[in-house]
């Protein structure tokens, strides 16, 4: 049974929950607690934790990070920011809001289409690949499609970001919340790389819905790398849903993994 849900996105980033609807819809879901993890953004005047609808309310954050091997996402938890870590989100939300112009510019020349979206703070590919699903003159009606063809990492309307340093970005976290940990580590292409940064951080998301993997490794295989990992150097398990809808609870952690987390926050 999930118990709490520590990987949700709003409408503050890439997401579609308004950030005020998401405690209760956490209580409706039957979740006892929950984390608001934007992609790179805080939460205006959000507590590190605080009790909403009768449900833990952990402001979070997802910040992707630059390694050797390639680019993983980080996952802070009990934020109480910094003025560095505020700096740096400042820089990569105008980075995000020139690449999503680009994107679209790529999108709207490639498929003849105008999607009458514009870029902004916050703006991630998922609202692009929507854009493209509504429209009415474009055959596609999945966003992974959107992603598959045009807008992944090895598409034709990909543009990259410039994101925060590997050890800068710890460093930030580290100074600014309670835990930080390695988000789903097989959805990367090397995820024993990945797993292999594990040691500098307190935690791993081991529950996560791979629905998309990127990792080329067997599900039930990789699973348990990670749990070894997690045993290894006593870290921290955490998990959810990675919901950029409505769904919340597809996955998660039990009480005994969230109240070892609650005790670091």
């Amino acid at each position: 049974m999930v118990y709490a849900d520590l990987h949700v996105h709003t409408t503050r980033s890439d997401g579609t929950f308004d950030p005020s609807e998401v405690a209760p819809a956490a209580a409706d879901a039957g979740l006892e607690a929950v984390a608001i993890t934007d992609h790179d953004r805080v939460q205006p005047d959000l507590p590190p934790v605080i009790t909403r609808a009768g449900v833990e309310l952990v402001h979070g954050i997802e910040l992707r990070v630059e390694t050797p091997a390639e680019q993983i996402d980080l996952l802070g938890y009990g934020v109480d920011p910094t003025d560095d870590l505020r700096d740096e989100l400042d820089r990569l939300q105008r980075d995000r809001e020139t690449r999503g112009r680009r994107i679209i510019e790529n999108v709207e020349e490639h498929l003849g289409v105008a999607l009458g979206i514009d870029s902004r703070e916050g703006i991630g590919r998922p609202h692009v690949a929507r854009a493209v699903v509504d429209h009415p003159e474009t055959d596609y009606d999945a966003v992974s499609g959107v992603f598959d063809d045009l807008i992944g990492d090895d598409g034709p309307c990909y543009v990259a970001r410039d994101v925060t340093g590997y050890e800068e970005g710890v460093r930030l976290l580290r100074e600014s919340c309670g835990v930080v940990g390695l988000a789903h580590p097989l959805r990367y292409d090397d995820p024993d790389a990945a797993l292999a940064r594990a040691s500098d951080l307190d935690a791993v998301e081991l529950h996560y819905p791979y629905d998309r993997p990127v990792g080329k490794d067997p599900m039930n295989a990789g699973v348990e790398r990670v749990r070894e990992t997690i045993e290894k150097h006593d870290l921290l398990a955490t998990g959810g849903s990675d919901a950029h809808d409505t769904e919340l609870a597809k996955d998660g952690v039990d009480e005994a993994e969230y109240d070892r987390l609650r005790d670091r926050l």
